[in-house]
C-alpha cells in the first residue's frame, strides 16, 4: 500500500517537472575551473622543482667557481712632448711645460730654463718639493760641473755628470745631474726635488737630430758690454745648419752688431736649411 502511493507520488511530481535542454555553459564553467586549478597545481610544483635544480646547481658549482674578472686599471697615457735643444742635439720635454719659471734662477715649478734672464739677479729662492727643469746651456753649467764618464748618445761623444742628491732635513733636497756634448756646444743640466731617478729619465731623452736643428743660445757669446755681437752668433747658426737674415733697428742704447733677438726663439727646433731672423742694433 505504501508502495503504490509512493509510485504514485513519483510519477506526479515527474509530470508537473519541466525538462529543458542540459546546462552545458554551468558545466563548461566547471570543467574550466577545475582544469585552472590543476594547472596551478603542477605549475606549482614545476617552480618548486626547478628551484630545487637551480638550488642542487648552486650547491654543486659554487665550491669550484672563481671570482669574477675585472678590467686591470687603465694605464695613464705618456704626456706629450716636445723637443728644445741647440744645433743637433735636443732633448724631449713636457709640452706642457713652459720656459724660465724660475726666481733667481731657481725654478718655482715645472720649467725648461733656456737664457734664463732672472739668474743674473743675486738674489736666493728656495726650490720648492716637486718641481722638475732642465736647462739648455752654450757653456759648462758653473756649479761644478764635471764629467764622470763618457757616454754615446745616437752615436756621438758625450759627458755624463753622475745624479747626485744635496739638501733633505731642513731645506729641500735637490737631485742634480747633466750631459754635456762638446762637439756640439751644447750642455743639458737638469734638476729635480723629486727624486735622482726624475733627473736620470730627463737625461735620457737627449737626441742628436740629423735633419732637425734647434737655434742655438747667444747670451753666452760675451762681447760688447751690453750684449753679444752678430758676428760672433752668425758661426753656432752656420754651424747648426740654419741660414741667417739681419733685421736692423735703431737703438741708442747697444753698439752697431749687438743681438737684440731672434725668431724662431732659441732653443726651437727647425727642419735644416730654415732661416733664422736676427734682430741686431744698427
Amino acid at each position: 500500500m505504501i508502495e503504490t502511493k509512493l509510485t504514485e507520488l513519483l510519477e506526479d511530481t515527474a509530470d508537473h517537472t519541466p525538462v529543458g535542454p542540459p546546462p552545458l555553459a554551468a558545466v563548461r564553467a566547471g570543467a574550466a575551473r577545475r582544469r585552472r586549478r590543476r594547472t596551478a597545481g603542477i605549475t606549482g610544483v614545476t617552480v618548486v622543482a626547478v628551484g630545487a635544480v637551480i638550488a642542487g646547481s648552486s650547491l654543486l658549482t659554487s665550491p669550484t667557481q672563481t671570482a669574477p674578472v675585472t678590467s686591470p686599471t687603465p694605464v695613464p697615457p705618456p704626456p706629450a712632448m716636445r723637443l728644445v735643444g741647440f744645433g743637433h742635439a735636443a732633448i724631449a720635454i713636457p709640452a706642457a711645460w713652459p720656459t724660465n719659471k724660475s726666481s733667481c734662477g731657481t725654478p718655482y715649478q715645472d720649467t725648461v730654463q733656456i737664457d734664463d734672464p732672472s739668474a743674473v739677479h743675486l738674489c736666493k729662492s728656495d726650490r720648492p718639493k716637486g718641481v722638475e727643469s732642465v736647462q739648455l746651456t752654450g757653456v759648462p753649467p758653473s756649479l761644478g760641473y764635471h764629467a764622470d764618464e763618457t757616454i754615446l748618445v745616437d752615436g756621438v761623444r758625450a759627458e755624463r755628470q753622475r745624479t747626485s742628491c744635496m739638501g733633505g732635513w731642513q731645506g729641500t733636497r735637490v737631485c742634480i745631474g747633466a750631459v754635456g756634448i762638446p762637439s756640439l756646444k751644447v750642455w743639458f743640466y737638469a734638476e729635480s726635488s723629486t727624486s735622482a731617478e726624475d733627473v736620470d729619465r730627463i737625461l735620457d731623452r737627449i737626441q742628436i737630430l740629423r735633419d732637425r736643428s734647434g737655434v742655438p743660445s747667444y747670451s753666452s757669446l760675451g762681447g760688447a758690454p751690453t750684449g753679444p755681437l752678430a758676428r760672433s752668433y752668425t758661426p753656432l747658426l752656420t754651424a747648426a745648419g740654419l741660414k741667417v737674415q739681419y733685421k736692423r733697428v735703431m737703438s741708442p742704447s747697444y753698439p752697431d752688431g749687438t743681438v737684440l733677438g731672434v725668431s724662431p726663439a732659441v732653443g726651437t727646433l727647425l727642419p735644416v736649411g730654415s732661416t733664422v731672423t736676427v734682430t741686431v742694433a744698427g
